[in-house]
């Protein structure tokens, strides 16, 4: 990964929106199309890199490696490897990716409302969204 320029102007730019505004803090984090979806999944519990894989269909393997090495960086994501073969490796959120069920159940909530509301039911029910804690 390449070195981030602290000085520059768009990395003086993302400061000033930290301050003023604390959604940008979380979209740092979880932002993006895949994250939120990784983490859905693993609200439920662990699960091994193939269990996401095939919870995520539509998600390259380059992707998902991509964004689950953030999501490790950022502290939200445990990886842990077990020195077997073939090679065993299991994620699982952290206390603070955990802590993040409220909002991704009401990103879930929306999401189901707003289809409802435009007639496109995405999601009949959340009553068996992964509310782990």
């Amino acid at each position: 990964m390449t070195a981030v320029k602290e000085t520059s102007t768009i990395q003086e730019n993302k400061q000033l929106a930290f301050t003023q505004c604390p959604v940008t803090y979380l979209m740092e984090r979880i932002g993006g199309y895949w994250k939120p979806i990784i983490l859905f999944h693993l609200l439920s519990g662990s699960k091994r890199y193939s269990e996401i894989q095939k919870a995520i269909p539509a998600i390259t393997e380059k992707m998902l490696i991509q964004h689950l090495k953030q999501l490790e960086a950022d502290k939200l994501v445990i990886r842990e490897a077990k020195p077997v073969v073939p090679p065993y490796v299991t994620y699982t959120l952290t206390p603070s990716g955990s802590s993040l069920n409220k909002v991704l159940y009401a990103m879930a909530a929306w999401s189901v409302e707003d289809s409802k509301r435009n007639s496109s039911d995405i999601y009949k029910d959340l009553v068996d969204f992964p509310m782990s804690n």
